[in-house]
């Protein structure tokens, strides 16, 4: 509050009305007929002034204080210099209704009140037949006034924090739209260019000894790399539907690759998945399949898939050498992150006579339908 006149956020609104309704009230105060010396006047004027700032500063009960200190002086100025000075009510009327406390407003309007009873009581007028006519319709406004800036400046206030909800909800929502493109970039183009590296090593040793075969596998590559291409395109835009019939013939062909042999079984009925708790599964399994390529120096990879009454569950198994470390990587946490946005599980453990498991499970839906295990 140093070296501060005037609040910034009421400069534009109100600096003006104040600085206006300031100088007429020193005008009449100052130029009226009355038994108060000019010296009691000017002291009137400085209590009023000082209220008029403490109350501009502050909404606590220093708000309620200054408002009815302020309004004392107008009760005191209305008996002496004229009920006309009434109308500059409006100036604590308005401060008033940005108190924080309700029961403050409701205090600061009954010195307002008591203020249009007490001035003609005082000066020995009718209520109703006061000089000035208009003085009741301006004691309701003044009452009412609080009340209708309080609903202001709340209705202010929580629009203030619903912006501020909805810009953090925004960046929430950018986060973790940055981190789903960063998983899916890993997931999916990892997938794909290990493929790419795979085939490129395999070309390297066929180049010499089977030309035709390494002339193929670079077709291949060229094929493998347009698909990276249109991953990339895809990805950008949305996240694409992936099926998991069409994920275990591209496990199947890069299992191939390095050499590694791929069975897959179905126990009982398989349930019918929504479009997104299938390409959520088909993503963590391409994850599953590419560590298995990088990391397990497996010659065979077992998947099991099936469902039971509570869970649609996929367990892939290799015969490598296991973890080798106990954290997980980026692949495993983002397979652990995509079961959990199905409120599923992603578990990832050595098997007891060699190898890895990779079980993924998400619960069944209550319309799942069955459909034939193919």
């Amino acid at each position: 509050m140093k070296n501060k006149i005037y609040p910034k956020e009421q400069i534009k609104h109100y600096l003006l009305i104040d600085a206006v309704s300031i100088i007429f009230l020193s005008y009449i105060v100052l130029s009226s007929e009355s038994d108060l010396g000019i010296l009691e006047r000017l002291c009137s004027l400085f209590i009023f002034f000082i209220s008029f700032y403490v109350a501009l500063w502050y909404r606590d009960w220093r708000l309620l204080a200054a408002v009815i200190t302020g309004i004392a002086i107008l009760t005191l100025l209305g008996v002496i210099v004229g009920s006309s000075v009434l109308l500059f009510g409006f100036i604590f009327a308005d401060l008033l209704g940005r108190a924080h406390s309700k029961w403050h407003i409701g205090l600061g309007i009954v010195a307002i009140a008591l203020m249009f009873l007490l001035v003609p009581w005082k000066s020995q007028e009718a209520f109703f037949t006061l000089k000035y006519p208009i003085l009741l319709p301006i004691m309701i406004l003044q009452i009412v006034y609080p009340v209708l800036i309080y609903i202001k400046e709340k209705n202010k206030s929580l629009r203030g924090e619903l912006d501020a909800a909805n810009q953090q909800i925004q960046h929430f929502i950018q986060q973790e739209e940055r981190q789903r493109i960063a998983r899916d970039l890993h997931d999916t183009l990892g997938h794909t260019l290990t493929m790419i590296k795979m085939k490129s090593e395999l070309t390297d040793r066929l180049i010499d000894q089977d030309p035709r075969q390494a002339k193929k596998e670079l077709k291949d590559i060229l094929d493998t790399s347009r698909i990276a291409l249109k991953q990339v395109r895809e990805l950008v835009s949305d996240m694409k539907f992936i099926s998991l019939e069409s994920e275990w013939g591209h496990s199947r062909q890069l299992l191939q690759t390095a050499g590694m042999e791929l069975f897959i079984t179905v126990k009982g009925r398989l349930r019918l998945l929504s479009s997104v708790e299938e390409t959520m599964l088909a993503l963590s399994v391409r994850e599953a399949v590419t560590n298995i390529v990088k990391h397990s120096k497996a010659k065979h990879c077992t998947v099991e898939q099936g469902a039971n009454s509570q869970v649609y569950y996929v367990k892939i198994m290799d015969d490598g050498v296991g973890l080798v470390k106990t954290e997980g990587g980026n692949g495993i946490q983002s397979m652990k992150e995509r079961m959990q946005a199905l409120q599923g599980s992603a578990t990832v453990e050595n098997r007891p006579d060699g190898g890895t498991a990779v079980v993924l499970k998400i619960p069944i839906r209550q319309d799942g339908k069955g459909r034939p295990a193919s």
